[in-house]
């Protein structure tokens, strides 16, 4: 692990290490998107590489897939793995109940793919833990026809939710829209904070047009948080209390120690 790591990744880093303690050889492993699920890519494939981990990856977005098989994991879809043993994703925002919001454009993806799994397990740096959820855009997925139309029923819907935004805007790459792996468009929703995230998941997911939203309502099992400086939290859904470990960086800056 190169020294010159910013506290931020080094937080991503050790909450991805701690991460793949759940993976054991024969499993099947739902892989998320984003940066610090691209830490735990990596990380599983240098057991795969260096351990002899035999698994196989079930990625939730076509640039996991292509760092998963760069490092040599064995890549399958859903349909060839129908069941998973765990999934394991990042987040941008996460409740004291577990709730998430995620928000990088592949929440169709990572949702169907930790509904299919036994358990999920989120990695995240302290950043991502909020009171409320709400201060993240929360994105929602929607096919291009008619989005105009969907976006204005949207609007119309949240007049009448426990939030404090209501603004919308269609997420944009360059001058053109953005499109997610299934060919939709994403529209982010500006609310600053969501009273009810139950109810405004069941009522945007109604809306004619609207594929899937990004919040993860009881769906994420285990948070692992980590700190930049080698601090590990572990939070279980089940558990009252929250397990501590501490990854001791070394003076050659590329491998951890582990204590208890």
């Amino acid at each position: 692990m190169p020294s010159e790591l910013s506290p931020i990744d080094k937080a991503k880093f050790v909450a991805a290490r701690k991460a793949t303690e759940y993976v054991k050889s024969g499993m099947k492993v739902g892989l998320g998107s984003g940066s610090t699920a691209a830490w735990l890519v990596q990380c599983l494939g240098e057991l795969v590489r260096d351990e002899g981990l035999r698994m196989k990856g079930v990625p939730t977005s076509s640039r996991t897939a292509r760092l998963a098989r760069e490092v040599g994991i064995e890549v399958i879809s859903l349909d060839e793995a129908k069941w998973l043993d765990v999934s394991i994703d990042g987040t941008d925002e996460y409740d004291g109940n577990l709730n998430l919001i995620k928000g990088g454009g592949s929440h169709l993806q990572e949702k169907i793919v930790a509904t299919a799994s036994d358990r999920m397990i989120v990695i995240a740096d302290v950043t991502k833990k909020v009171e409320t959820l709400g201060a993240f855009p929360l994105p929602l997925e929607v096919i291009p026809f008619g989005w105009q139309t969907t976006k204005t029923l949207i609007e119309e819907t949240l007049i009448g939710m426990d939030v404090l935004g209501q603004t919308t805007t269609l997420r944009m790459n360059g001058d053109a829209p953005y499109i997610s792996d299934e060919g939709n468009h994403i529209l982010d929703l500006h609310l600053n904070r969501i009273g009810n995230p139950r109810q405004l998941s069941l009522m945007l997911n109604q809306i004619p047009g609207v594929v899937e939203n990004g919040l993860f309502i009881d769906i994420c099992d285990i948070v692992i948080v980590g700190h930049g400086d080698g601090r590990v939290e572990v939070h279980d859904i089940n558990q009252d209390q929250v397990e501590k470990t501490k990854f001791d960086f070394l003076d050659d800056g590329n491998l951890f120690s582990e204590d208890m």
